[in-house]
């Protein structure tokens, strides 16, 4: 019986995170509740405590974590300066012409977004402010609009570079670099079979997504060609630059993170958006979002100690090692719990309590790690996106008019999740899709 106190500890803190309390000091709390209990029963060292403060340093120490502030920064100031408002508008008149060419602009712009945030809450959030009162505007179904923002906004979740790939690499023990080069393909894959499907639905249904009227896309010539350089080349050059840099080994992707960030000042300068306004919400948000993810790592670091004392790790381990399957077993068992807990909790408390249990069973099975990594991403993703707990539609909701229904957001994300499901399976199937790329770069 004592053996599973570190599996009541999971219970507890599920309970307090339901009900409400901070997820930090949840982690915090029922590290030292369980220690003192046991302590009591005489299966837990109180003297281990006194090894915190080193773990903490040397988890603050890491250097692989410091690019997740640059990358936050970089997409906080392409979205407060408006240069990704004018990307998203210029992008929509160059496919204005095209039944859904807004809702494809908002794809391209949601994958570029997602990619520089990889904060599913910024990313939907600001897609939201900016394209869902266009659409609906200009007589897009209101199902088709909404599911397609939900959708895009998560695709940050894998589509490097993003803050989620650099915590699950940190989480896995593997390079960072690595996990960005084998989630290029599937995050393609995934922009890709969205744009299709939009493309598609519209030409089965013209009403659902009209083009848009004359009089919106009617720049021609060199004002359109000013246009795209101004507004469209510059922030994809920097995107582009990021990824390069990291790709062909030139920057770790700390070092492209700070260069993103500084090329951001510079676009929002160039572009007279840098304002002391902009800059200083740019780091309120950058702030914010950090020091939550510091405060959930000390948490964090706090259970597994207690965890691993209370011999919770064995006893886990031991369950997905022996899953009937073997290998299959275990990853079918892996990619339910996280699909389940992405209904409930944050892509950062799932990173730091639960993939490093699956980790070194991963590694037991001989399973490709950055193969792994991707389809946790690709996992999550999908369970942000899927009604009725998806975080992605709360944010959504949050936003959105009271002319848009709940239902009507939930009905609209149900399409894109099934796209999901589908490039998950293939991405299982066919683990060439992402270990093809990362092949070359060794």
């Amino acid at each position: 019986m004592l053996d599973w106190l570190g599996i009541l500890m999971f219970a507890g803190v599920f309970v307090l995170l339901l009900l409400g309390y901070p997820v930090a000091f949840t982690l915090g709390g029922v590290a030292v509740l369980f220690s003192l209990l046991g302590s009591l029963l005489g299966v837990f060292n109180l003297a281990l405590w006194g090894t915190l403060p080193l773990q903490v340093f040397n988890t603050m120490s890491n250097y692989t974590l410091l690019a997740i502030p640059y990358f936050i920064f970089m997409g906080a100031m392409l979205e407060k300066s408006g240069i990704a408002e004018r990307l998203l508008e210029t992008i929509g008149i160059l496919f204005g012409r095209v039944r859904g060419g807004l809702a494809l602009a908002v794809i391209i712009v949601g994958a570029l977004l997602g990619a520089t945030t990889g904060v599913v809450a910024a990313t939907v959030v600001a897609m939201g402010l900016i394209s869902l009162p266009i659409m609906l505007r200009y007589g897009y179904n209101k199902e088709l609009a909404t599911g397609v923002i939900v959708a895009s906004g998560t695709l940050g979740q894998i589509i490097p570079p993003s803050v989620v790939l650099v915590v699950l690499a940190d989480q896995l023990g593997i390079s960072v670099g690595d996990l960005f080069v084998g989630a290029f393909f599937p995050g393609l894959l995934m922009t890709g079979v969205f744009a299709l499907h939009v493309f598609g639905i519209t030409l089965i249904r013209p009403d659902l997504a009209p083009a848009l009227p004359e009089e919106v896309r009617n720049l021609r010539g060199r004002h359109l060609m000013s246009r795209i350089l101004g507004a469209m080349i510059p922030p994809l050059l920097l995107i582009f630059l990021v990824l390069g840099s990291i790709f062909f080994g030139f920057a770790t992707p700390t070092e492209a993170g700070a260069l993103g960030g500084i090329g951001a000042i510079l676009l929002a300068l160039i572009n007279q958006r840098l304002t002391w306004t902009a800059l200083r919400q740019v780091c309120d948000v950058t702030l914010r979002i950090t020091s939550m993810v510091v405060l959930i790592l000390i948490g964090s670091t706090a259970f597994s100690m207690v965890f691993r004392g209370l011999n919770g790790e064995i006893v886990m381990r031991t369950f997905l090692a022996n899953l009937p399957g073997g290998e299959w077993g275990f990853l079918a068992i892996s990619m339910l719990i996280v699909f389940l807990l992405g209904f409930f909790i944050d892509f950062f408390q799932i990173a730091f309590i639960i993939v490093p249990l699956f980790a070194p069973v991963a590694q037991s099975f001989g399973l490709d790690m950055v193969w792994y990594g991707v389809i946790l991403g690709a996992n999550l993703q999908t369970s942000f996106l899927t009604p009725p707990f998806g975080f992605a539609l709360f944010y959504l909701r949050g936003i959105a008019p009271d002319s848009v229904k709940t239902s009507e957001i939930y009905r609209g994300a149900t399409q894109f999740v099934l796209l999901q499901i589908l490039v998950l399976m293939a991405i299982i199937r066919f683990p060439g899709i992402v270990t093809w790329l990362p092949s070359l770069a060794q």
